[in-house]
């Protein structure tokens, strides 16, 4: 009730929704520390699981929004598309940091992250609203993470084929396929996830995600028993580097 008090949420009203909510109650004890993780959405609308998370985990502070991230394994490799099921509309901003708390997420599957910011555009090819976006998220995120690959505005074929991307742009920052592919809006993302799991016959695993204050997760309801498994895996991955970050000790001022 504290923390829905002022958002027209009564105290009855807070003791129905954590006794008939199990999302909201697993949401809350890992809040109160009573679990490590949580993982939730196997039945029901995946928009309302996550309305729960945001009023009782909320966001990390150096975020504007949470992202969800696929990791499809297919014959040819495995690739990393985002965001596939929040942010209908994200601002370059936005984009920027799904790509950084992206990256993270490939570097902790033991792949070296190469970011690709997907348009229908090549390297200012088209110059509008859309692609501009995508090419300022970029921008945004060379200057937080110099070291961190990432190339774009481009389209998908470029991302994936070195030999595509060098004949119309040889200048690229990362040589290879592109793992982590940031799509420019949630439609984009959703429709070239299911048209890869389905035609290319991948593994999927997700949807992780990113950018909330604690480890938790929402699945779909197409989940397999082998899918929550490894979500299972991932949540329990996420709570010990949870655990660590909260233990670092602060840096100590100049």
């Amino acid at each position: 009730y504290d923390l829905m008090k002022r958002d027209g949420v009564s105290p009855d009203y807070a003791y129905t929704v954590i006794r008939t909510r199990t999302t909201a109650l697993a949401a809350m004890m890992v809040r109160l520390g009573e679990a490590d993780a949580m993982i939730c959405g196997a039945q029901g609308s995946y928009v309302r699981h996550l309305r729960y998370l945001n009023s009782i985990i909320g966001l990390r502070d150096d975020v504007t929004d949470c992202s969800a991230i696929m990791l499809l394994i297919l014959q040819k490799g495995s690739y990393f598309l985002a965001d596939t099921h929040v942010s209908n509309h994200p601002t370059a901003e936005h984009l920027a940091e799904t790509a950084e708390l992206g990256a993270e997420i490939v570097s902790r599957f033991g792949m070296v992250p190469r970011i690709a910011m997907l348009s229908h555009s090549n390297f200012g090819g088209r110059k509008n609203p859309d692609t501009m976006r995508m090419r300022e998220a970029r921008d945004m995120l060379r200057e937080r993470k110099p070291n961190l690959a990432v190339e774009g505005e481009m389209q998908a074929d470029a991302a994936l084929s070195e030999e595509i991307r060098d004949r119309v742009f040889p200048k690229s920052l990362y040589k290879g396929n592109a793992n982590l592919l940031i799509m420019p809006n949630i439609d984009a993302a959703n429709i070239a996830y299911n048209t890869l799991k389905v035609l290319g016959d991948g593994l999927p695993v997700g949807p992780m995600l990113v950018g909330m204050r604690m480890p938790v997760h929402v699945l779909t309801d197409s989940v397999t028993v082998r899918g929550i498994v490894n979500m299972c895996a991932v949540a329990a991955v996420d709570a010990i580097d949870h655990k660590a970050r909260m233990n670092k000790p602060a840096a100590k001022p100049a």
